[in-house]
């Protein structure tokens, strides 16, 4: 019943708010993005994403009123251009390389789904007050998603087991699921770290152990090297002072508790020599090699969107096989371009993040800094554990890399005050020098 009033109000009283102050709609569609209301109340909700797709009606409606947002996007140019122009290439391997169009407009249509609400955020960002509530969204409908599946398993029901359940939330696997917390570890850890009320910190430390071990009962290979990587992240960008040390220690005290025998056995599976390799990890190595060979064979429009399940059967493997693996499958289906087009979103807002997250940018403030570090050490752990899984579809990622983006397209701005602040210094100094010299 909670979670029926919930949904309803969010939904149709967000779409009454959204066509005068669209933003709130955004955070709600965000909000069901992650939450996936038909998946987390099924005995209560049905509609297959008919409340996702009010609120984005609502949302759009309400951009196009109000002006359709600002466009001085500053450094948040790059990774808006970048996802835009791989939905293009997307829509022109479509047209001229897919060999069944109905799958390849299937997928323009899903991305198109996350590239406008992300067009849409990228252009009403205009505050850090914008920033943050985005991240407590995510954090928060993230964070909600653990504990359910936590209460669950505590209950005596792994939601992630295919041998009790169906292994899956809202048309994820136990791999995708365990990818999504991974890239919301990240976030939870260093959002608590900025945090200087103690309830938010421990309740976004709280939320994090929460995604954690969710990584664990998933029994996710890659998950769990995703979630080593993130920590190994998140230690070269914390500061090095006691109480981050002793915060960081404390993380992975709890992750080295939370990772029983059966989690660790798994875990050392991933190392095995080829002799020792399971059918699963030895699968997925051959499967890359096959998705490179396509790539050669077809490096520029690849193909077609979502046509790797298609051909899968000409290189032995089952029909509608997925290639478990991001990269290599979007190469493949897109030819060179298309992947470099993605990579660019994701890499081109860590890179230009990256000094921000050094305390290398004057004009950036702890909040800056604090979002650089969850960008990163998110960024780092999703693109790793990609490597391991299909899920172009993710629509977290897109998400946080808005958080990302907001921030690139307010740190242009402040560039801007803090250039003008050093002339007029500059400016003074030099009158002031002037009155010195001839004080008559």
């Amino acid at each position: 019943m909670k979670g029926l009033l919930f949904t309803y109000l969010l939904c149709y009283g967000g779409s009454i708010v959204s066509l005068i102050r669209p933003w709130y709609g955004l955070l709600i569609y965000v909000c069901f993005a992650i939450i996936r209301p038909e998946a987390m109340w099924p005995w209560s909700l049905s509609g297959g994403g008919q409340f996702s797709r009010i609120i984005a009606i609502a949302l759009l409606i309400g951009w196009g009123i109000n002006g359709f947002g600002k466009w001085n996007l500053g450094n948040a140019k790059l990774p808006t251009v970048s996802l835009l122009l791989f939905w293009i290439w997307a829509a022109i391997s479509t047209a001229l390389s897919a060999q069944n169009l109905n799958v390849g407009i299937n997928f323009l249509e899903a991305q198109g789904k996350i590239l406008l609400p992300f067009l849409v955020g990228i252009s009403l960002i205009n505050s850090e007050k914008h920033v943050k509530q985005l991240a407590w969204v995510i954090l928060l409908s993230q964070g909600y998603v653990a504990y359910s599946m936590n209460d669950s398993y505590f209950s005596g029901f792994n939601p992630l087991d295919s041998n009790v359940g169906t292994g899956s939330f809202g048309g994820m696997d136990n791999n995708c699921v365990a990818i999504a917390m991974v890239t919301g570890c990240g976030l939870a850890f260093f959002f608590g770290m900025h945090q200087k009320i103690w309830w938010r910190k421990w309740l976004a430390f709280i939320l994090a152990g929460l995604m954690a071990h969710t990584i664990m009962f998933a029994f996710s290979r890659g998950g769990q090297l995703a979630l080593v990587v993130t920590g190994a992240t998140s230690f070269y960008l914390i500061d090095k002072q006691p109480k981050h040390f002793a915060f960081f220690l404390l993380a992975v005290a709890l992750g080295l508790r939370m990772a029983g025998p059966e989690v660790r056995e798994r875990f050392y599976t991933t190392f095995a020599d080829q002799t020792e390799r399971d059918a699963s990890a030895q699968s997925r190595v051959d499967m890359w090699k096959n998705c490179i060979d396509v790539m050669v064979t077809h490096p520029l429009l690849g193909v077609g969107p979502d046509h790797w399940p298609l051909i899968a059967h000409l290189y032995g493997w089952g029909r509608g096989k997925e290639a478990h693996t991001m990269w290599l499958q979007t190469g493949a289906e897109l030819g060179v371009p298309g992947l470099l087009f993605l990579l660019s979103f994701y890499m081109s807002t860590m890179w230009m993040l990256y000094p921000v997250a050094r305390r290398k940018i004057a004009y950036a403030n702890e909040w800056d800094v604090s979002v650089a570090r969850m960008m990163i050490a998110s960024f780092v752990g999703f693109m790793f554990s990609a490597q391991f899984v299909s899920l172009e579809g993710l629509e977290l990622p897109y998400y946080i890399c808005l958080i990302g983006a907001g921030t690139l397209k307010l740190l242009s701005s402040k560039k801007l005050a803090f250039q003008n602040q050093q002339l007029i210094a500059q400016l003074q100094n030099r009158n002031q020098a002037l009155a010195n010299a001839n004080p008559h």
